[in-house]
């Protein structure tokens, strides 16, 4: 039976409710039949994290925990080097042969595209599912199918800020990851 899944990518670090609406809107807009939150290792676009992938992958099962239509695959995180999406979408493919796969970015990695790693194959391979956000263009040469959800300004990289300052967090990731957080000190100075 062909089953119809979304794939979230990112570094998770941490997984936030902005990722988590984002990607339960896409389900529910493209009916989809599931989401995988992909973690990856060492991402081609980003700096490396400090936070080790274990603890990564920790806290995107938390957030898998939220909602019976989301799992977590470790395939990037058992790779070495740089995850490339090419790659895990071939993966993928192999392993799950009947499966359609869905990758859903934003619209700032929608803008990045042409960047991308083997794109123009890559692009033959899965359906984009581009959602909109702040300041971003939301066009592109590559076929990329848009959901609009509300526009939610959380980043990780916003909220490490904020659990080092010792500022609230609370109703920006669930509470399990919060709790997660605070048991392993992470994001403190």
């Amino acid at each position: 039976m062909t089953k119809r899944i979304g794939i979230l990518g990112g570094t998770f670090d941490p997984p936030h409710n902005g990722h988590l609406l984002m990607a339960e809107l896409v389900r529910e807009s493209m009916q989809l039949d599931g989401i995988w939150l992909l973690p990856a290792n060492v991402p081609p676009h980003k700096q490396g994290t400090s936070t080790p992938s274990v603890l990564r992958a920790e806290m995107a099962n938390l957030a898998a925990d939220t909602n019976e239509y989301f799992n977590v695959q470790d395939i990037e995180l058992k790779r070495t080097g740089v995850s490339y999406t090419f790659d895990t979408v071939k993966i993928l493919k192999d392993l799950y042969p009947k499966n359609e796969f869905y990758f859903i970015i934003g619209a700032d990695m929608i803008a990045y595209l042409p960047k991308w790693h083997k794109i123009e194959e890559l692009s033959k391979l899965i359906q984009f599912v581009g959602v909109n956000r702040t300041g971003y263009p939301v066009k592109s040469k590559y076929p990329v199918h848009l959901v609009d959800i509300p526009a939610i300004d959380l980043s990780s990289t916003a909220i490490r800020a904020r659990i080092r300052e010792q500022r609230t967090v609370k109703y920006m990731l669930p509470d399990t990851i919060i709790h997660f957080i605070k048991e392993h000190q992470l994001y403190e100075d």
